[in-house]
């Protein structure tokens, strides 16, 4: 006899266009990852949907639409948050240089994150990030 496959367990919320949705970002997915027993990588996952949320506002949602936040943890022990947008589905990083206050977002992603990119959709596209996580929800 088989077992019975096990499912992801998943999370999602949607935000408007509003400076208060990145922090309300954060505090769906502190609330979930505690839920989910999964503390140890915390403040990465944290800090890269900060800056994803935050590029989904500034450059992919247009006035009167939002974004979807979706975390799904993977019994293999992986953690992925993705977040839907209607914008374009090219992303660059900003300017790197010394004096620059805006731009370092992505390079944040990629030295935290285990995985990240781009996917995507109609209309829009899907910017996501993984971790390797230890965690029984």
């Amino acid at each position: 006899m088989n077992p019975e496959p096990q499912h992801p367990h998943t999370r999602e919320a949607f935000y408007r266009r509003d400076r208060r949705s990145v922090r309300r970002a954060r505090e769906f997915t502190r609330e979930t990852l505690t839920a989910w027993n999964l503390d140890e990588r915390l403040d990465d996952v944290l800090l890269c949907v900060s800056e994803l949320t935050t590029n989904a506002l500034l450059h992919a949602v247009p006035p009167g639409r939002g974004f979807r936040l979706h975390l799904t943890l993977h019994p293999d022990g992986v953690l992925r948050a993705e977040i839907h947008d209607s914008g374009p589905g090219e992303l660059r990083f900003g300017d790197m240089s010394p004096d620059s206050e805006h731009g370092r977002g992505l390079l944040l992603v990629t030295l935290l994150a285990d995985k990240w990119g781009v996917a995507e959709r109609n209309p829009g596209k899907t910017v996501w990030c993984e971790f390797a996580v230890d965690g029984n929800p």
